[in-house]
């Protein structure tokens, strides 16, 4: 290994991954060995229950430009690229899934694209490689997160496969954010971006470690972790019941008046849920919220590192 810096760094997340681990260090290496010498590929385990970092170990014995880190514990794949990044040294450091559907042989497109002086290269899939509901539930998240956070740039074709300066690497170290969502991040930090076009390739083995539960958490943490607009929203929602609510009350009196009490239990109950619904849903915002706030103040460590190999 040459004593400078690297040139370039690669840095993946690993979880549930033991039979992708080989074919990823393989793959990453003969495009990185194409471009430069001057690399390093760190593979971070985030608490696989597999034998994810027995491989890992494997390959870190075979070549010093593979590094290994194993987290303590699973702390989610956000928190894992954070270490990653953390750990990184390369003058531009590339961020991919280990299961493969994000092709190595764009990291050239990548690199040619961020020597026109962009600092954050994202890819764009023309087609994501999931099933059919899963893609549709994913639009639809998007066009209520870019409704809630107020910005059109987020979709769901633009996935975690990205190229990012070292600058733009140091200043995402700095967020210190508990609830982490790595593209929301970059497109806070505002540094000027590209794009490079990109095959979305099928999964070639196992299948997704997000189920559907840590996929409505995930989407959740995206929109409370980058905008307040629920809460405002439960109190514009509150507000329109409550001129409703007096409008009916006006009504009611005046019918009294013109045709005399009229008995209404089934009106009264449903106003009753209805009013009791809003409630719990703007306390169950406002909770969301309170339990972030909850979280961040603690300032625990966003991971902790059990094992590093060659670093």
């Amino acid at each position: 290994m040459p004593d400078a810096a690297p040139f370039l760094s690669v840095v993946s997340p690993v979880y549930k991954a033991e039979e992708n681990v080989d074919e990823l260090v393989s793959r990453i290496s003969t495009e990185l060995s194409a471009l430069t010498d001057n690399y390093e590929i760190i593979l971070v385990e985030d608490g696989s229950p597999d034998a994810s970092w027995k491989k890992i170990e494997e390959n870190c014995a075979k070549e010093a430009r593979v590094k290994g880190l194993k987290l303590s514990r699973n702390f989610g794949q956000h928190s894992a690229i954070t270490a990653g990044l953390q750990a990184s040294m390369g003058e531009y450091v590339v961020v991919m899934d280990c299961d493969l559907q994000d092709n190595p042989i764009y990291i050239r497109a990548m690199l040619e694209k961020a020597r026109e002086g962009y600092e954050i290269i994202f890819t764009r899939r023309s087609k994501r490689e999931y099933t059919l509901l899963k893609n549709i539930f994913a639009r639809l998240y998007f066009v209520v997160f870019n409704w809630l956070t107020e910005t059109q740039s987020a979709t769901a074709n633009v996935g975690a496969f990205s190229m990012l300066s070292r600058k733009v690497v140091n200043e995402f170290c700095r967020i210190r954010d508990a609830q982490r969502h790595y593209l929301m991040i970059l497109r806070w930090l505002g540094f000027p971006y590209a794009f490079v076009e990109v095959k979305h390739e099928p999964r070639i083995r196992g299948k997704s470690s997000y189920t559907l539960g840590r996929l409505i958490a995930h989407a959740v943490n995206g929109i409370t972790s980058q905008s307040d607009k629920l809460l405002r929203l439960s109190v514009t929602i509150g507000l329109l019941y409550f001129c409703v609510s007096v409008a009916a009350i006006i009504y009611l009196v005046a019918m009294y008046l013109l045709h005399g009490f009229k008995e209404g239990w089934a009106s009264t109950i449903v106003l009753l849920l209805l009013s009791t619904g809003l409630i719990l849903m703007a306390i169950g915002v406002a909770g969301i919220y309170i339990g972030k706030i909850f979280e961040q103040v603690k300032e625990r460590p966003l991971y902790l590192i059990d094992k590093k190999i060659n670093f």
